[in-house]
């Protein structure tokens, strides 16, 4: 287990526990169960929600974070049950970029060859867009003399 603590495991138990307490393969497709630790350290869990333009698991957890106020998170994990037992899965691709505009210096458990692993949120998505609002107002500015200073 790369860079594992305590807390990415409790993280882990959050997310397979609301996923477990919410499952459903038939009828509504709950299957997949994520759990978000924010900077100060609370927990917020989600399911995802299945219809045509559905929602994930993480998006899920992260609305609720922020719903009650937070903005920082640390780390975040998603579980599914596949071939009889609960595994950490990898998220897809939009909550990568989602993960890249909210939390760009957090990390994702994922299950690497040695076991469960933390990583750094911007190694899932190499070269992502860059929300420019998302940039603090010093980075903006000197971007913009940048351009200003260019000759074409």
């Amino acid at each position: 287990m790369k860079n594992i603590v305590e807390n990415d495991r409790k993280l882990v138990e959050a997310a397979i526990e609301v996923i477990q307490n919410n499952y459903d393969s038939e009828h509504l497709r709950h299957t997949v169960g994520a759990a978000i630790r924010t900077a100060n350290g609370h927990v917020y869990t989600g399911i995802n929600i299945y219809s045509i333009h559905g929602a994930c698991a993480e998006l899920i957890a992260i609305g609720k974070a922020m719903t009650d106020g937070h903005r920082k998170f640390d780390t975040i994990v998603s579980v599914h049950f596949w071939e009889g037992k609960w595994q950490v899965v990898a998220p897809c691709g939009n909550c990568r970029q989602l993960f890249a505009d909210y939390f760009p210096k957090g990390f994702v458990l994922l299950q690497g060859e040695e076991g469960l692993e933390k990583v750094p949120v911007l190694d899932l998505i190499p070269k992502a867009y860059c929300n420019r609002n998302s940039k603090n107002k010093k980075d903006l500015a000197r971007e913009k003399t940048k351009r200003s200073q260019l000759k074409y």
